[in-house]
């Protein structure tokens, strides 16, 4: 039997509790400790098996607590004052009041904001999470776009044999924190069908974040189900999701009136609105394509997370063809045009369409999630750019960082405000500096709080047919919780099992180590990697020392990065993009115990944790795995457990490992927050695209159209530029000194105007490879003789030894986003 009609029964509250449902639909608790508080104090137990949810803990509570509660004046007086605050966060002044940027809409295929809203699979979803609750703290002007997912991400159940199997139970969006936008129904061309979605709109603090959902009568079975599981199906099922997520996405702003001024893509799976962007400037402002790709580029971002080509995704040309003829139909380009936008250079055109080269083509700008991972995705990327250099690939590093009220302990909060004050959250450097304030005793009572809770959730979540482990509060406690990948080598430790056994084991200075984590559900070699760890923790000698917690989810990874003393991480360098897992542990006082990879490549310096040796040079995958196993027990038997256990005397806290502890707060403490990562792209990415899509946009798309007239002209005259006399003075010269350097150009039929003459300066190698030793010289067009064109201008010696000077042309336009954007140059022959 099934309804015909539904609707929402609400609790009615009294009037002095109205202002809960309020804070209920703003997820702003899910940061702010006494809004929760307000929630958890109406009833610990609904509050605790809820989830942490105030919507169902207000849809669950009797009248009679409701009254009693109504009565309380200082419970009504606690609402009144968390409502009150609500209202002055709200009302706060925005970012800057002297910038171009009006609005950003930033799309992600997965939202982590807190664990009632389960929307998420991992470490992308809540990354998304935090940059929307830091825009929102800060004050950016910013809207975030995904999808509802029915069935949500999998819960995770572990059979008898420990293999993982997944449980989807169905989601009611009318029971969560969302509100239904009336009215605003979204149509999308789906192959020969059409979908229609609804979108629920989410209220993170100050930022809003809409929900296309597809599972609604309008559709036919087919399309309801497009929505239905995060990363689940194959290759047409996620071409769906993407074009609903993209081009649907793009299309609801619309409708709800959004400014769309920014647009930034955080991974490829909404990278398809670029091609309704596209849609939307021939169809509806006349450009031509070229135009209409200038213009997207101009307002489009990419943010690329994976540093591994086989974690794109890519789609064969069929699909292609049988969900973007109507597009193409539309714009009148052809199928073979539509592919060239997702293919690199010289690429066969019945090659997949790749949704990485398609947000690199389609973005002005575009950016890594590490210095690391940039120097990785420059290298992979380089052939779409065949005449720059590889490190000049343009692709800025965006470091991530996580958002510190959503993930640091009160215990370890109260430290920071005590000595840093309220505003710890954003603090710089300096203020971390009075981190090394704190005495032992305060660092350690809060570690052990920490750690205590941990042994609980434990103890709570864990599921085993030899009963539940009791952890030790005061045994070292090393951490592992993250995406079991394999490239992740979860079970590095296991290789020696024998050497993992004493630790765990030794009578004075015992360790104990905790796991969590789901594999992908099409992933049965990241199963395979949970079964070996479930099979080892099962060995009843070791039953309390090493355990994995099954369904990890945002509530099990706060408590994991609130209780680990250490945080271990062992990937295979360089396949980590940044990993925020070991920034959330380390926030809290856990020291970092990783392969220098992801963040902690840039950041480890050597006092503030360790770094496990990586043997990338060792070509042989189990040789190299085995020399990392080794350092990690080296540095586990000789520095790790004796530096916890060495104490003045049974009990007390340990100096030199408190000592760590602040060296690590004051170094990390301003670089892995969220509100530096969203700064940073504020001022290095939002506000210049703000400013460029203005100018390109201004006067009927006036620059936009001219601009790729340009690049058509320049590309059809390139062929004629070449570099002809080079003359330098080759005598000795001080260090710091100038030389000049003079060069004759031939630019054929392009003008001086259209093109850049630079001097690369730096050492010289035996084989004569120039190694920059600073930013290219522009060098000034000062005549034309005959039919070149003379530039001169000087370099400045900045490295002592053997150094030279390369000369390269390149187009130079004003409205171009990077010097070396459309990834052409002509180089002087040695």
């Amino acid at each position: 039997m099934r309804a015909v009609r539904t609707f929402t029964v609400r609790t009615p509250l009294p009037a002095p509790l109205e202002p809960l449902r309020r804070l209920a639909l703003n997820l702003r608790w899910a940061w702010d400790a006494p809004t929760a508080s307000v929630f958890s104090s109406i009833s610990p137990e609904l509050w605790e098996s809820t989830g942490h949810d105030p919507v169902s803990v207000l849809a669950a509570v009797g009248g009679e607590r409701l009254d009693s509660l109504a009565a309380d004046t200082d419970f009504v007086s606690r609402v009144e004052q968390a409502d009150a605050e609500l209202s002055a966060y709200l009302a706060a002044p925005p970012f800057s009041a002297d910038t171009p940027l009006r609005s950003v809409a930033y799309f992600s295929p997965e939202f982590g904001i807190a664990e009632a809203l389960p929307q998420y699979s991992g470490g992308l979803g809540v990354l998304a999470g935090d940059h929307l609750k830091a825009a929102s703290d800060l004050g950016v002007p910013l809207v975030g776009v995904g999808l509802f997912y029915r069935y949500g991400y999998f819960r995770q159940i572990l059979d008898a044999d420990g293999w993982q199997d997944q449980h989807y139970p169905h989601l009611d969006p009318h029971a969560m924190a969302l509100t239904l936008i009336d009215g605003v129904r979204v149509e999308v061309e789906m192959g020969d069908a059409d979908l229609v979605a609804q979108v629920w709109r989410a209220d993170v603090g100050r930022v809003r974040l809409y929900l296309l959902d597809a599972d609604i009568e309008e559709n036919d079975p087919a399309e309801r189900l497009v929505t239905d599981r995060l990363y689940g199906g194959g290759p047409e099922h996620r071409i769906r999701q993407e074009i609903l997520l993209g081009m649907g996405g793009l299309r609801a702003l619309s409708a709800l009136g959004e400014d769309t001024q920014v647009l930034h893509t955080n991974e490829g799976h909404a990278g398809f609105l670029t091609l309704e962007r596209v849609r939307q400037l021939m169809t509806g402002e006349g450009l031509s394509l070229p135009e209409a790709i200038e213009a997207t580029r101009a307002a489009t971002i990419f943010t690329t997370h994976t540093p591994v080509s086989a974690g794109i995704d890519r789609f064969p040309r069929e699909l292609m063809e049988r969900y973007f003829k109507r597009w193409a139909a539309s714009c009148g380009v052809s199928l073979d045009e539509l592919m060239e936008l997702g293919h690199g250079i010289g690429e066969d055109i019945e090659e997949p369409f790749n949704m990485a080269v398609l947000g690199l083509r389609m973005s002005g700008r575009a950016n890594a999630v590490s210095k690391l991972h940039a120097r990785v995705t420059q290298e992979m990327f380089a052939p779409l750019w065949p005449g720059i250099p590889e490190e000049e690939v343009p692709v800025a590093p965006v470091t991530n960082g996580v958002h510190f009220p959503s993930w640091v302990a009160p215990e370890a909060a109260e430290l920071f405000g005590r000595c840093i004050g309220e505003g710890w959250p954003s603090a710089g450097e300096q203020d971390w500096e009075r981190i090394h304030e704190l005495d032992d005793d305060s660092i350690w009572t809060a570690r052990r709080a920490g750690r205590g809770r941990l042994v609980d959730a434990v103890r709570r979540r864990h599921r085993s047919p030899g009963g539940a482990p009791r952890l030790d509060p005061d045994a070292l406690t090393i951490g592992f919780a993250r995406r079991f990948a394999p490239y992740k080598r979860a079970t590095l430790l296991l290789s020696q099992p024998d050497r993992l056994r004493s630790l765990l084991l030794h009578p004075e200075h015992p360790v104990q180590m905790v796991f969590a984590g789901k594999a992908h559900p099409a992933d049965d070699a990241g199963k395979e990697l949970i079964r070996a760890i479930v099979h080892f923790s099962r060995d009843p000698e070791i039953h309390n020392r090493f355990v994995f917690v099954e369904d990890y989810d945002i509530g099990v990874a706060r408590a994991f990065y609130q209780g680990a003393d250490v945080w271990l991480n062992t990937p295979r360098r360089p396949m980590e993009a940044c990993g925020t897992s070991g920034e959330k542990a380390a926030l809290n006082g856990a020291l970092n115990l990783s392969i220098l990879d992801g963040w902690w490549d840039e950041m480890f310096d050597g006092e503030n944790g360790w770094g496990i040796d990586s043997a990338e040079y060792e070509a042989d995958q189990a040789r190299r795995d085995e020399h990392e196993a080794n350092s990690l027990f080296v540095l586990l038997e000789h520095e790790v457990v004796p530096l916890f256990y060495d104490r003045p005397a049974p009990g007390a806290p340990p100096p030199g490992w408190c000592s760590k502890m602040r060296t690590a707060w004051a170094s990390l403490g301003p670089q892995v927050s969220a509100a530096r990562m969203v700064r940073d792209y504020a001022t290095q990415l939002y506000e210049p695209t703000a400013q460029r899509v203005d100018d390109l946009e201004a006067d009927a798309f006036a620059r936009a159209r001219a601009l790729a007239d340009w690049k058509q002209r320049v590309l059809r005259g390139w062929s004629g530029v070449s570099v002809g006399e080079v003359t330098v003075d080759d005598s000795a010269l001080d260090l710091r000194g100038s030389r000049e350097v003079e060069v004759r150009v031939s630019l054929g039929d392009l003008t001086p105007t259209d093109a850049l003459v630079q001097a690369v300066h730096g050492t010289v190698g035996a084989g004569a490879e120039l190694t920059p030793a600073g930013e290219p010289a522009a060098l000034s067009h000062v005549e034309k003789a005959g039919g070149e064109h003379v530039y001169r201008g000087s370099v400045t010696g900045l490295r002592s030894g053997r150094y030279g000077v390369g000369i390269r042309v390149l187009p130079a336009h004003p409205d171009l986003a990077q010097a070396v954007e459309m990834g052409i140059a002509t180089w002087a022959e040695p």
